[in-house]
C-alpha cells in the first residue's frame, strides 16, 4: 500500500499534522509567539460617547492581549506601534478618567496584565554572570512591558480602585506568579514588580500573610538550595516598609522570621548585592523590639565569614548601625563576645577590615557604651592593641590604634596602668617560654647527633 493512500484513508484532520511543521523559536520572554492577529487601530476613548466607553474599554485591553517576538526588530512595526499607542491610550485614560473602573473591566483587565506579563523567564545568557560585574540581560519587550506595569500600578492606584471587587481577581496564584518574575535579570522590571507589590500587600489584607510566607519561601530556598534570586535586594525593600508597619509587640512568627531566614541570608556568597537592605531590616526588627539584640549579635557572630575581607567590612558596618540602636542594658548581655571579635578584627592583616573595626572608636555613642563598661571592654582588647601598635605593616592602622590607646588611658588610666603591667610581665613570661623552648630544641639536637655518632661508631666497631 502507498503512503499516499494510507493518508487517504485516516481522518482529514491527522493529514494535515502529518505535514512538517515549522520549527518554533523558544517560548519565553523575549521569544514570544501570538496567533497571527493583525491589529486595527480602534476610535480613541475620548472621541466616543461614554455610553460606548466600557465596551472599547474592553476591546482595546483585548486587543493588548497580543504579544509580538521582540527579538525580530522588524518583524510587525505596524502591529507593535498599535499596541503601544493602546497601551499608552489606555495609561491616559485610567489615570484621568473618573468611574472607569466597572465591574466587568476588572477581569478583563487582569486577564490583559497577565497575559502580557507572566512568562517563562529566560535562562540567562550568561551562566556564570556576576551581578556585580556583569551587565544585565535586558527585557527585550520592554517597550510594551512597561507600559503595561504603568498600567497596572495605576489601576491598582486608581481612586475608584475597589479591593472587594478587584480580591476576586487578584488572588493567591496571581501573586505567586508576580513573585516568580523578581527573578528577572532586568532592574527595570524588578523595581517595577517591588511597586506593584507593595501596592497589593496594602489594599488586600487578606493577602499579607500569604505574601509574607511566600518571600519567606524565596528566601529559605535562595539560602538553602539554589543561591541565586535576582530579586533578593528588591523583596527586602518591601519587607524594610512591611516590618516598620508591625504591631507591638511582635508576633512569634515575626521574630521567628528574623532568627530563622534574615540573618542566614548573610551567610550567600553574593549578601553584597541586597546587604544594605537586609541591614535595613534587621535594624528595624530592633528598633521595634531592643530584648532582640542578644539573639541578632549573636547570630551575626555565627555567620561570621572567616575568609573573605569584604563580607567582614559590612558586617561590621551592620554591627556599627545595631550598636546605635541598642540599650545600655543590651549592650552589656553582648559586649563579651563582640567585642572578642571586633578584637580580632583589629589584628586583621587586611588593614581595610581592621580600619573598619576601629572607626567604632569615631561613634560617640558606641564610646559611650565602651566607657560605661570598660572594665568588660578593655581587658579583651587591650592585647591586641598593643601588639599591633608594635608590629601592623600598615601605618595608618597604627595611627588609629594609638589613637584608641590613649581614649582607654584617659577613660581608666588605673585599669590601663594594670594591663599595661600586666601584658609587659605575659610577655615576659612568653620571651622566656620561647627562650627555654629553643634551649630544649637545641638540647634534643644535640642529643640527635651524639645518638647518631655513637651507633655510627658501634657499626664500625662491628665490622
Amino acid at each position: 500500500m502507498s503512503s499516499g493512500t494510507f493518508v487517504d484513508r485516516i481522518d482529514p484532520f491527522a493529514k494535515r499534522s502529518l505535514k512538517k511543521k515549522p520549527k518554533k523559536s523558544q517560548g519565553s520572554s523575549r521569544y514570544r509567539n501570538s496567533a497571527d492577529v493583525e491589529l486595527q487601530v480602534l476610535p480613541m476613548l475620548k472621541d466616543v460617547p461614554t455610553s460606548e466607553q466600557e465596551d472599547l474599554f474592553m476591546r482595546k485591553l483585548r486587543q493588548c492581549c497580543v504579544g509580538f517576538d521582540f527579538m525580530d526588530p522588524v518583524a510587525d512595526l505596524k502591529g507593535k506601534e498599535i499596541k503601544r499607542a493602546t497601551l499608552n491610550e489606555l495609561v491616559d485614560y485610567i489615570t484621568a478618567g473618573r468611574g472607569v473602573l466597572t465591574e466587568p473591566v476588572y477581569p478583563e483587565v487582569i486577564k490583559m496584565i497577565s497575559v502580557n506579563l507572566f512568562r517563562t523567564l529566560p535562562p540567562s545568557e550568561n551562566p556564570d554572570f556576576d551581578p556585580e560585574e556583569d551587565d544585565p540581560t535586558l527585557e527585550a519587550s520592554w517597550p510594551h512591558l512597561q507600559l503595561v506595569y504603568e498600567f497596572f500600578l495605576r489601576f491598582l492606584e486608581c481612586s475608584d480602585f475597589q479591593p472587594t471587587v478587584g480580591k476576586r481577581v487578584i488572588d493567591q496564584k496571581f501573586v505567586l506568579q508576580l513573585l516568580e518574575l523578581f527573578d528577572s535579570e532586568d532592574p527595570r522590571e524588578r523595581d517595577f514588580l517591588k511597586t506593584v507589590l507593595h501596592r497589593i500587600y496594602g489594599k488586600f489584607l487578606g493577602l499579607r500573610a500569604f505574601i509574607r510566607k511566600q518571600i519567606n519561601n524565596i528566601f529559605l530556598r535562595f539560602i538553602y538550595e539554589t543561591e541565586h534570586f535576582n530579586g533578593v535586594g528588591e523583596l527586602l525593600e518591601i519587607l524594610g516598609s512591611i516590618i516598620n508597619g508591625f504591631a507591638l509587640p511582635l508576633k512569634s512568627e515575626h521574630k521567628q522570621f528574623l532568627v530563622k531566614v534574615l540573618l542566614p541570608l548573610h551567610k550567600v556568597k553574593c549578601l553584597s548585592l541586597y546587604h544594605a537592605q537586609l541591614a535595613y531590616c534587621v535594624v528595624q526588627f530592633l528598633e521595634k523590639d531592643a530584648t532582640l539584640t542578644e539573639p541578632v549579635v549573636k547570630g551575626l557572630l555565627k555567620f561570621w565569614p572567616k575568609t573573605c575581607s569584604q563580607k567582614e567590612v559590612m558586617f561590621l558596618g551592620e554591627i556599627e548601625e545595631i550598636l546605635d540602636v541598642s540599650e545600655p542594658s543590651q549592650f552589656r548581655k553582648i559586649q563579651e563576645p563582640l567585642f572578642r571579635q571586633i578584637s580580632r578584627c583589629v589584628s586583621s592583616p587586611h588593614f581595610q577590615v581592621a580600619e573598619r573595626a576601629l572607626y567604632f572608636w569615631n561613634n560617640e555613642y558606641i564610646m559611650s557604651l565602651i566607657e560605661e563598661n570598660n572594665q568588660v571592654i578593655m581587658p579583651i582588647m587591650f592585647p591586641a592593641l598593643y601588639r599591633i601598635s608594635k608590629e601592623h605593616w600598615n601605618q595608618t592602622i597604627v595611627a588609629l590604634v594609638y589613637n584608641v590607646l590613649k581614649t582607654f588611658m584617659e577613660m581608666n588610666s588605673q585599669l590601663f596602668d594594670e594591663l599595661t603591667a600586666s601584658y609587659k610581665a605575659e610577655r615576659q613570661r612568653e620571651k622566656k617560654r620561647e627562650k627555654e623552648r629553643d634551649e630544649l630544641w637545641k638540647k634534643l639536637s644535640e642529643l640527635e647527633v651524639s645518638h647518631k655518632l655513637k651507633m655510627e661508631s658501634k657499626k664500625q666497631y662491628s665490622k
